[in-house]
């Protein structure tokens, strides 16, 4: 691939972001998900990772195995609406069962990457995510190389502090 600026404004801006969306096509992550999109079916249960879905039940729950819990989080709200949150890459199952004893619904539960905004750089084996919508910053996500990942997950526990702090901080 070539790049040529235009005559009327040079820009390594532009030259960077090419960069960025051609390293972004060839991410192997990308791959993997979306040969789990073609295998999921109606009868999983989909969630992104860092986000919840909604599962409603037909019957109130009694005891919920998800079968790796590094996967996924399942918590009850109201005995027959799930809450499904996306932890990490991966598939695993969920198994519900009623009072008495009965399932009430055993599926396969994948969770997948966002699918937009995202760019995969990749410095030889180093790899580094950031998110574009539409400035780019860096993303905490797994997989990328661990100095990028150790310093982004300072940031966000920095800021996380720096907010519980403001908000106990204040009083009504």
């Amino acid at each position: 691939m070539t790049f040529r600026p235009s005559k009327k404004e040079p820009s390594c801006l532009s030259f960077f972001l090419a960069a960025l969306l051609v390293a972004g096509t060839t991410s192997p992550v990308k791959a993997q998900v979306a040969a789990a999109n073609q295998k999921a079916t109606t009868n999983d249960v989909v969630v992104l990772i860092d986000q919840v879905s909604l599962v409603r039940l037909d019957r109130p729950v009694a005891e919920i195995v998800v079968g790796n819990p590094s996967i996924a989080d399942v918590a009850v709200q109201s005995g027959k609406v799930l809450i499904v949150t996306g932890k990490s890459f991966g598939e695993t199952n969920l198994i519900v069962i009623d009072a008495e004893g009965k399932t009430i619904i055993d599926r396969r539960l994948i969770v997948q990457e966002p699918r937009a905004g995202f760019v995969t750089v990749y410095r030889g084996s180093a790899r580094q995510t950031l998110h574009c919508a539409p400035y780019c910053a860096p993303e905490l996500m797994i997989g990328d190389a661990p100095d990028i990942f150790s310093s982004v997950s300072g940031q966000i526990t920095t800021k996380q502090s720096i907010s519980q702090t403001a908000a106990e901080g204040e009083k009504p």
